[in-house]
């Protein structure tokens, strides 16, 4: 209980004198803001740490699970890489455990207690990495679908070309999230554009699976439905290939090698 007390009396100034020896063990810059912040957080790390020595390891699990989902989605929010956080974790422990234990003999702890007290250490620094870990990979799993979301607003503009006809350029990989993306938010814009033709450009995409294609019809349903001729240009033998191999019936469509071509079809009266 006496080195209980002394490490919250003195959290702040342990744990300083850590992170000075710790920063030995970074790679990379760290702006004082950060630095400071990065303090903060383990002082409340040590205060929760030194609380729990009178509670089951259970307990103890509980109170800094709490801590660590909002330390990990800061860290993240800060480092951006995982790696750059864990790289020198094994070295700070090692740093944390003799700080720790030298205070632990200063108060004259038997070695069972100083034992107690270094398993506890590990105990809650592996629960907090696990849970820092789980934050970290939900803050990057939501960042990383809003950047998605983005990217699919951006590879499939409509882009009017000429009275009454649009173009739909699609480039890069056609999944099935872009597909939705086109059913839920591209395709019910459409007939704001004032447009007879939606020519659907496959020119930039390499390959299309039988989940994907069917979805097309889909697309081609509704356009029909809006009174809109949809035609498909730029289908590549690969993707050709992948429809036939699905079972898929495309004849339906009206397919043109190039945007040109339909273009000139649609002049045309074709």
């Amino acid at each position: 209980m006496k080195v209980e007390q002394y490490l919250i009396d003195n959290a702040e100034k342990i744990i300083r004198e850590i992170t000075d020896m710790a920063l030995k063990n970074v790679e990379f810059e760290i702006s004082d803001e950060l630095l400071e912040q990065s303090i903060q957080q383990n002082v409340e790390f040590l205060v929760l740490l030194a609380k729990s020595f009178k509670e089951s390891d259970e307990k103890a699990a509980e109170e800094l699970i709490k801590w660590s989902k909002n330390s990990g989605e800061q860290q993240a929010a800060a480092f951006g890489r995982f790696s750059t956080l864990i790289k020198p974790y094994a070295k700070n422990r090692l740093l944390y455990l003799d700080y720790i234990t030298q205070i632990s003999i200063d108060h004259g702890l038997a070695t069972k207690e100083v034992a107690m007290i270094n398993n506890r250490i590990c105990y809650l620094m592996d629960v907090s990495l696990t849970e820092t870990l789980l934050a970290y990979e939900t803050y990057r799993d939501d960042l990383m679908h809003e950047r998605q979301k983005e990217i699919n607003k951006l590879s499939a503009p409509i882009v009017p070309i000429q009275k009454g006809i649009a173009v739909l350029p699609l480039i890069g990989v056609l999944d099935y999230p872009r597909v939705q993306h086109l059913l839920n938010h591209v395709v019910p814009t459409i007939p704001s554009l004032d447009v007879e033709h939606l020519i659907i450009d496959f020119s930039g995409i390499l390959t299309i699976d039988k989940e994907v294609a069917q979805n097309i019809f889909v697309i081609h349903n509704v356009l029909d439905l809006l009174g809109i001729n949809l035609m498909l240009t730029g289908m590549r033998p690969q993707i050709s290939m992948a429809v036939v191999h699905g079972g898929i019936d495309f004849t339906s469509f009206h397919t043109y090698g190039s945007v040109k071509h339909a273009i000139d079809s649609i002049k045309n009266g074709q």
